[in-house]
């Protein structure tokens, strides 16, 4: 599976660093988290969904390391990067044992299959 991504070739050189380290702090930190936690949730403060996919953990008694990038009212640079980099619209994202499942409805239907 690939999806359209820019090519290379159609990026000016001179912004290629500049777009390489936008917020790669926080590509490295997901990255961290997915290689040291077999369950890893992204979200964000307020949201319900992210709410609901930390409980279905929780009440499977699954461990898992959650990672949380601002709210509705700030952070969204920092999230929408994240967005890119996993083609994924919205929170949570879950990882599991390395490989992005999607949300909390995937989660959900995940551990209905346990």
């Amino acid at each position: 599976m690939s999806r359209p991504i820019l090519d290379q070739d159609k990026i000016h050189p001179s912004i290629h660093s500049e777009i390489n380290e936008n917020n790669k702090d926080v590509i490295d930190e997901v990255i961290a988290a997915i290689s040291n936690n077999e369950f890893v949730i992204i979200g964000m403060a307020q949201n319900p969904f992210v709410k609901q996919a930390r409980k279905m953990l929780k009440k499977n008694n699954i461990s898992f390391k959650y990672l949380e990038y601002g709210s509705y009212f700030g952070a969204w640079r920092r999230r929408n990067v994240l967005k890119m980099w996993s083609g994924w619209p919205t929170f949570p994202m879950v990882f599991i044992e390395g490989q992005f499942i999607g949300g909390a409805e995937q989660l959900e239907k995940y551990l209905s299959k346990s």
